[in-house]
């Protein structure tokens, strides 16, 4: 959280700047404000947006938990204190969190579509931010760093090779998981005799990846590997991808609609 806090506090003072000039126009009064929905959508990440309106000496009430559903309309946040400070920190605390409502809203919706488990990639802005809005909205991170697990991808295997970076990987720490990321049914099957852990099936079709797990299930290794799907993969057809383990979704966080939220001083 204290990496989180200090991100946040960046971006609050590279909006700010030296000082909010045109809120020195405004009585120097205390208020109060809410965070309102303007958009049905799924919140979540309400403690950075309480720690930035509270780092401004504001006080804040979370109406509402992560994860909840809202309403168009609803109250999210109640905030109180000096007038000035508040506005302030309007738009920064409103650029994270409906950036995180969107992630995490349109994650919900993808997850309540299929039974495979729904994750994110590294493709962020706000890494922490972005895969907590993920985890709340019911999908995986998958990977929040480099150091989280070996994942072979296609500029590895085009240096070295498949099999030797399979190799090599298996001679790294007993304690990570090998995960590679294949475009063919041949390197799939390759790399589940040589024991990986995981196969990413990298912009395959539905039709491919089918065929691709009934071939490892003849050679009795699809019980040995979990397959993850990616690329190409959405809303509108992330069902036909429903027979693996997984599906990466790179658009959760790279290409995310953010909802409208507002403040609203009374």
């Amino acid at each position: 959280m204290e990496y989180i806090k200090e991100k946040l506090i960046k971006l609050l003072e590279e909006d700010i700047g030296f000082e909010d000039i045109t809120s020195k126009i405004l009585p120097d009064v205390d208020a109060k404000g809410y965070i309102v929905a303007k958009e049905n959508c799924y919140v979540s990440c309400l403690e950075y947006g309480k720690f930035l309106f509270e780092s401004q000496n504001c006080r804040v009430n979370l109406l509402r938990k992560d994860g909840d559903f809202v309403r168009k309309g609803e109250k999210i946040l109640e905030i109180s204190g000096n007038l000035r400070n508040m506005l302030s920190t309007e738009r920064t605390v409103l650029n994270v969190l409906s950036r995180a409502f969107g992630i995490t809203t349109m994650t919900k919706k993808c997850a309540e579509k299929v039974n495979a488990r729904v994750a994110a990639t590294r493709k962020t802005l706000m890494r922490y931010l972005d895969k907590k809005a993920v985890e709340i909205g019911g999908g995986d991170t998958h990977r929040y760093r480099l150091d989280d697990m070996i994942l072979i991808k296609d500029n590895h295997i085009s240096v070295i090779g498949l099999e030797e970076c399979i190799k090599r990987a298996k001679k790294l720490s007993f304690s990570k998981k090998i995960e590679i990321e294949v475009t063919k049914k041949e390197d799939a099957i390759k790399a589940a005799e040589m024991g990986v852990d995981i196969i990413m099936l990298d912009n395959m079709s539905p039709e491919e990846i089918r065929d691709t797990i009934q071939t490892l299930k003849s050679k009795k290794l699809r019980d040995k590997v979990l397959i993850e799907a990616s690329g190409g993969i959405n809303l509108d057809n992330i069902e036909k991808y429903d027979q693996v383990d997984i599906i990466s979704l790179g658009f959760l966080t790279h290409s995310v609609t953010s909802i409208d939220i507002s403040l609203e001083i009374v």
